[in-house]
């Protein structure tokens, strides 16, 4: 077995690019935005992952609403002046912008361009991941299973790239920041007739090969109940460590908690998700911005007062408790303590432990409300973590439900039982809480035809068995 690599250093961070502390306003947000990307390809071009689907994006058309203004040195600002603090209420007129923006059709040599971008990144992130992992034997097997769990679930695979990359209802690679991997997809509704709840989700991957399109499956069921979904994108280990992946985070949300009206959704009705990595790095957001509010900084540009929840699926809360579960399921002890910035950081990236710390207690006040969703099978992150965690929020006066699912493994509610179509009991579980105080869209939900089965059962059963998550 090849030995295990060094703890990366952590002091070589990847540099702020040199516009990102300013911003000179251009003739046109078009030729600002391709400046700016131009910037941040230049400086980011030594980087192991480099975003290319960026580029063919942006060399196509301008991805924000006409409505941004980017004559504010935050590219996620929203133009209105006028409104209340951190608030944005939908008009009829954004409402009709949105409804426009997803009737309109991306032309196919767009799509077939932006097929390749997306396989080249997915590729490349593959190879860094391996290359961190090393080819030892137990590496060597679980790769084979991966193919063929992969394999065996492609029927749903290319159902679902066939509506990501074709469907005219996906507004995909929208910016929200001036870093690399900064962009988010958001999944809308066929019918936008009114403001609609929102769904920010930010998708897992072990912290190293997490990316935006893993959400299209989640985002494809939840627009079909009506509520809109953005699924935000992030830098990875190595290009990036756990500080810049909660920077990223947030900055999605505060776009979503922004702009989101301009596309048709409810800024009083905002959700925060998450789902294995995913959940770890929403929940690090949301304290450290209930921290930044607490202790009174003005430089805040989304409040956790705007949030509904935070659902988190199948994550992990305390580091300390999952550092040897990880090494003994191939996730290195030096690795992760690369991915997490040294040993000493782990209290900081543990938000079980963090929301114990009496001097945080006014912070922890600010918290919405906790809901955990795990399997009692998972084995990548044992549903103890969703557990303890939830004891330790309710001890602290949290309002907090966890929700078991029992004999329900790490993609069994991600992957396995949105493909079996039918009735999907998390997913169930997810729209009534969104839905709660809406007793049409309930009404609705109740008369919501069975879904489309994407895998037949053998298939499901055997990738089940050979799972290496």
């Amino acid at each position: 077995m090849k030995s295990q690599p060094p703890i990366l250093p952590i002091t070589n961070r990847f540099p702020p690019t040199s516009s990102s502390s300013t911003m000179r306003p251009t003739a046109t947000a078009t030729s600002m935005l391709l400046q700016k990307v131009n910037d941040d390809l230049a400086t980011t071009s030594s980087s192991l992952l480099i975003c290319e689907e960026d580029k063919l994006i942006l060399e196509r058309r301008p991805l924000l609403s006409r409505a941004f203004s980017y004559t504010s040195p935050t590219p996620y600002a929203a133009a209105d002046k006028q409104r209340e603090p951190w608030r944005r209420v939908a008009s009829d007129e954004s409402l009709l912008s949105a409804s426009d923006r997803g009737g309109r059709q991306s032309s196919f040599g767009e799509n077939v361009g932006h097929v390749a971008a997306e396989t080249y990144l997915v590729t490349r992130l593959c190879l860094t991941l391996l290359r961190y992992l090393g080819v030892g034997y137990r590496w060597i097997t679980r790769f084979l299973a991966l193919g063929c769990y992969a394999i065996l679930l492609m029927p749903g695979f290319l159902q679902v790239g066939y509506y990501y990359f074709l469907s005219s209802h996906i507004r995909r690679g929208i910016v929200y920041g001036d870093q690399p991997r900064n962009r988010l997809d958001l999944y809308l509704p066929k019918n936008i007739n009114g403001p609609k709840p929102v769904v920010a989700f930010v998708t897992g991957g072990a912290w190293i090969i997490g990316y935006k399109a893993w959400g299209s499956l989640l985002g494809k069921q939840l627009s079909e109940r009506d509520i809109i979904v953005a699924c935000i994108d992030y830098r990875n280990f190595p290009q990036g460590t756990m500080s810049d992946m909660i920077k990223d985070a947030s900055k999605g949300i505060s776009f979503v908690c922004n702009n989101i009206a301009e596309y048709g959704g409810d800024p009083n009705r905002i959700y925060l998700m998450g789902q294995s990595a995913g959940a770890h790095i929403a929940a690090c957001s949301l304290l450290e911005q209930a921290i930044q509010e607490s202790g009174g900084e003005d430089s805040v540009s989304w409040s956790v007062s705007q949030l509904k929840a935070y659902f988190g699926l199948s994550g992990g809360y305390n580091l300390f408790n999952l550092i040897d579960h990880f090494h003994s399921r191939g996730l290195y002890r030096s690795i992760f303590l690369s991915i997490m910035e040294g040993e000493h950081s782990l209290r900081q990236y543990s938000p079980e432990v963090l929301v114990q710390d009496p001097s945080i207690r006014k912070a922890v006040s600010l918290l919405p409300p906790i809901i955990l969703f795990h399997g009692t099978a998972d084995y990548s992150i044992p549903s103890e973590a969703s557990k303890s965690f939830s004891e330790a929020l309710k001890s602290l006066g949290v309002k907090s439900d966890l929700k078991l699912y029992e004999g329900k493994t790490h993609t069994d509610l991600f992957l396995q039982d949105p493909m079996r179509g039918g009735r999907d009991e998390m997913l169930e579980d997810l729209v009534a809480i969104i839905h709660a105080d809406d007793a049409v869209a309930l009404a609705k939900d109740a008369m919501a035809p069975p879904r489309k089965r994407l895998v037949p059962e053998f298939m499901l059963r055997w990738a089940r068995s050979v799972s290496p998550f």
